[in-house]
C-alpha cells in the first residue's frame, strides 16, 4: 500500500495579489491534497529533501523512505556507464614510449587511433571511437595521436600510411590494424571484431 502525506492549508482564506479594500479572495485547495510517494521518478530527486512534520505526525517513515530513494538515486547515477570516454592524447614519442611500458607492465592491451586536424574522415568517426571505448571502459584504453603533432619518426615506426588508422597493441607491439577509410560504421565494426577477436577484453 502505498505511504501518503497530507498538506493541510491555513484556514483563513489567500489575499495574494488583490490591491487594498477589494474583496476578491482565492479559492483554498480542498483540506486535503495527498501527494503519493510511490509516483514519484526515483531518477529524478535532489540530494536533499527538506520535509517538514507537524508533532502530530505519526511516524517518520515518510522522511526514512525519501531519504532512501535520493541515497538509491545517486548511488544509480555513480554505477552508471558513460556514454562516451574521451580518447587520451599521445603528443610526443616520449609519451608514446611511456604509455606502452605502463600497458606492458600491466599486461593490458590498448587502442591507439591515428588521425590527422586535416582529415575529416577522422573527425567524423573520433566521436563514435569514443562511444565504443565506453563500452570498454575501464577495461581497455583508448588513445589518439595527430600525426601533425609528433616527430614523422614515431609515425613511420608505427607503420601509419592511413589516416585514420586504428591500431591495437600488446606487449609493445601492433597486433591488428584497421584502416579508416570507408563509412563510419563499418569501421566501428571492424575495430570491435579486433577486439574481440584478440581476446582483451
Amino acid at each position: 500500500m502505498s505511504e501518503v502525506l497530507r498538506f493541510r492549508p491555513s484556514p483563513r482564506p489567500l489575499r495574494l495579489g488583490t490591491p487594498r479594500g477589494t474583496s476578491r479572495d482565492f479559492r483554498l485547495l480542498p483540506p486535503t491534497s495527498n501527494l503519493v510517494l510511490n509516483s514519484l521518478p526515483t531518477k529524478h530527486l535532489p540530494e536533499k529533501i527538506h520535509v517538514i512534520r507537524s508533532e502530530s505526525s505519526p511516524s517518520s517513515s515518510s522522511t526514512s523512505k525519501l531519504s532512501a530513494w535520493t541515497q538509491e538515486a545517486s548511488l544509480q547515477d555513480l554505477h552508471d556507464s558513460p556514454v562516451s570516454v574521451d580518447l587520451h592524447t599521445i603528443s610526443t614519442d616520449t609519451h608514446f614510449d611511456r604509455v606502452l611500458a605502463e600497458a606492458q607492465q600491466l599486461e593490458d592491451s590498448l587502442i591507439i587511433v591515428w588521425m590527422a586536424s586535416w582529415c575529416r574522415k577522422c573527425i567524423y568517426l573520433k566521436p563514435k571511437l569514443e562511444k565504443l571505448a565506453a563500452d570498454y571502459y575501464p577495461r581497455l584504453k583508448f588513445y589518439c595521436v595527430d600525426v601533425n603533432t609528433v616527430p614523422h619518426k614515431l609515425v613511420t615506426r608505427a607503420g601509419v600510411t592511413k589516416m585514420p588508422t586504428i591500431q591495437l597493441w600488446k606487449d609493445g607491439k601492433i597486433q591488428a590494424e584497421v584502416t579508416g577509410g570507408h563509412k563510419a560504421y563499418l569501421v566501428i565494426n571492424e575495430v570491435r571484431q579486433m577486439i574481440e577477436n584478440e581476446g582483451t577484453v
